[in-house]
């Protein structure tokens, strides 16, 4: 990997727009919320899928024998499951938090999940001998992210746009957080073997199936719109933008600027998807402005963020367990 003053200047446009791309799909999933969520999310997985496919096809056809016989090993088809749970799970709870909560506060929450991660790796490291304990500065950053996330849990009620900060709500998107860590743990694990959309498809795809039933059971409004709803003119360019844009563009721009920039580099900048989403939202959405609380909150939970991820650059490489997701997001 190229030292970041070393990457091309296209390389850092790229990565400006990748996290534009990323930071857009809050607002537009907001948008489009008339949809139910959990069909909502299966829409975009199964949307992201298909611009995925010829993707997989292409990577597939280059692959030596042995590559293609490891995809179909138990355990590596046990964690491309396990991973597609994770990120349906992700989805799901993370799109059900966008109408039960603010933008501003949805996205604070669901981008927690570095702090998550320093939490179990704690535990890990009491109950499990050969895990490593976290830093000072991982600890400090935890402390302080979970300070700035209880204050702005002060603005329960404040109403921004169309939505109303709740702690059901920012509940909904912290366990969104706490999903896609293992879906993150996951493609740490195959990813070291595996090309990019050899992962990113199959994970996609069966994540996207997987919320059909579960949307079918829990929504109501489910024979309404039907499985592949996202056809209809009404809908198909919302989430058209959200594949192309905040997956393609944003998750795979992503992983592509990895190959050129630190991971260090990559994860700061993500940590800015709660302020560049919430302007994106304000600006071409109207949701609104956040509460004086979470603006107090929201930066200290942000800081909190960025000490985690630079407390692991002495030790691991832990920066690579904070990176983002990659394209299936």
């Amino acid at each position: 990997m190229s030292e970041s003053p070393k990457a091309p200047l296209w390389v850092w446009g790229l990565l400006i727009a990748a996290v534009c791309g990323v930071s857009s799909a809050g607002a537009l999933f907001q948008h489009v919320d008339t949809v139910p969520p959990l069909l909502r999310a299966s829409w975009r997985l199964q949307l992201t899928s298909l611009v995925l496919a010829p993707f997989f096809v292409y990577q597939w056809r280059k692959q030596e024998i042995t590559v293609k016989a490891r995809m179909f090993e138990p355990k590596t088809i046990l964690i491309i499951l396990a991973s597609g749970c994770a990120l349906a799970l992700h989805f799901g709870s993370w799109v059900a938090s966008l109408d039960a909560t603010s933008l501003t506060h949805s996205l604070l929450f669901v981008t927690a999940h570095p702090l998550i991660i320093i939490v179990g790796m704690a535990l890990l490291g009491t109950f499990f001998i050969g895990h490593r304990q976290p830093n000072r500065l991982e600890v400090l950053g935890a402390l302080v992210g979970f300070s700035g996330a209880a204050i702005t849990l002060l603005d329960q009620g404040h109403q921004q746009g169309d939505h109303i900060v709740t702690i059901w709500g920012d509940a909904l998107a912290f366990f969104g957080a706490v999903f896609v860590v293992g879906y993150i743990i996951s493609g740490r694990v195959l990813r070291e073997w595996m090309p990019i959309f050899l992962y990113a498809f199959p994970v996609t795809l069966f994540a996207s199936l997987l919320l059909l039933p579960a949307s079918w059971a829990l929504e109501p409004e489910f024979a309404s719109f039907g499985i592949i709803g996202w056809t209809d003119a009404e809908y198909f360019p919302w989430f058209l933008a959200l594949a192309l844009i905040a997956g393609l563009l944003g998750h795979t721009g992503l992983n592509t600027c990895l190959r050129y920039i630190s991971p260090l580099i990559i994860s700061t900048s993500v940590t800015l998807e709660p302020l560049l989403g919430s302007l994106i939202g304000w600006a071409f959405f109207g949701s609104g402005v956040p509460g004086q609380w979470t603006w107090v909150g929201g930066p200290i939970l942000v800081v909190g963020v960025l000490l985690v991820i630079y407390g692991g650059i002495d030790k691991d490489n832990t920066n690579n367990q904070t990176h983002p997701p990659t394209a299936e997001e």
